[in-house]
């Protein structure tokens, strides 16, 4: 089975979108975090958005495919919309900065402690950067995550 032209380029438009969108948004809310809670030096700030872009690569794409994944099982409703949104981002991303914590040496209760700020702030901005992801993706002319398959009337 080949893939076409128009596949190819759906899927390449799709990985620089899911990438950009990451990218933008955890590198800004990053460096907010970093600098005004974590009291972090602009150096250390810059040093550690540059390495969390490079480990975002990766990962931006299958974030992307799990939370449609995930946002098919939305309502059109405000709440199911928060609330899946930020499933998604928190069942994703948790797991993983909780593996870099792990391995960067946190053990005990700073690891706990380190996997529920994590948690928290994945729910909180779980559906601001799913409407970020969408915003972005309609740019790269391309559907909004989550949209259910058209019926075939059958």
């Amino acid at each position: 089975m080949s893939i076409t032209i128009d596949e190819r380029s759906h899927r390449r438009r799709s990985f620089i979108a899911d990438t950009l969108a990451l990218i933008l948004f955890f590198t800004t809310t990053g460096a907010i975090n970093e600098r005004f809670i974590a009291g972090m030096t602009w150096e250390e700030v810059l040093h550690a958005r540059l390495l969390g872009a490079v480990l975002m690569v990766p990962v931006a794409r299958p974030y992307g495919l799990w939370r449609d994944w995930i946002m098919g099982r939305a309502g059109t409703g405000r709440v199911s919309q928060i609330f899946w949104d930020s499933f998604a981002l928190m069942t994703f991303q948790v797991p993983i900065y909780a593996a870099i914590i792990a391995f960067s040496g946190a053990s005990g209760s700073g690891l706990i402690i380190g996997i529920a700020g994590a948690a928290v702030m994945m729910l909180v901005l779980g559906r601001p950067y799913g409407a970020f992801l969408n915003l972005v993706r309609r740019l790269f002319r391309l559907p909004p995550g989550g949209e259910k398959p058209m019926s075939l009337n059958v």
